[in-house]
């Protein structure tokens, strides 16, 4: 066996059980950059010991053999981006759509509503809540 393969086998063979990398590692490798990009731009040694506390902390993240801590964290991580993008993309939608629609939200439960621009006075009823009000478009 080759020198190189000998190595690749050793690495396969630490790296068993642990976690390795997923999407919070590898986000927590991008911050890491930036705040040590920020720290060197800006002189302020705060931000390069914040990048390099992330970097300790990822790596501690990668090397762990605590799976089911590490696949929760990623999961939270997940669901959290998950929901920004979500709302990044309906406020996008509405910014759009702002000429033909009106948007407004239910006061009950504060879901997103629309109505055509020019209607007039319309009663709405929410389809979330089922609540009545009156809203001008």
């Amino acid at each position: 066996m080759m020198f190189w393969e000998r190595i690749k086998q050793a690495f396969r063979s630490f790296m068993a059980g642990r976690n390795g990398t997923d999407q919070l590692s590898m986000a927590l490798i991008w911050v890491g950059l930036g705040l040590y990009i920020l720290g060197i731009v800006f002189g302020f040694d705060i931000f390069s010991t914040l990048g390099f506390a992330v970097y300790c902390v990822t790596i501690f993240r990668m090397f762990s053999r605590n799976k089911e801590k590490r696949s929760a964290e990623n999961r939270r991580y997940l669901d959290g981006k998950q929901k920004i993008t979500k709302q990044w993309k309906q406020a996008r939608a509405r910014f759009a759509n702002r000429k033909q629609f009106k948007y407004f939200k239910c006061p009950g439960c504060k879901a997103w509503l629309k109505l055509p621009r020019g209607a007039g006075v319309v009663t709405v009823t929410c389809s979330r809540c089922k609540n009545n009000f009156t809203e001008k478009a």
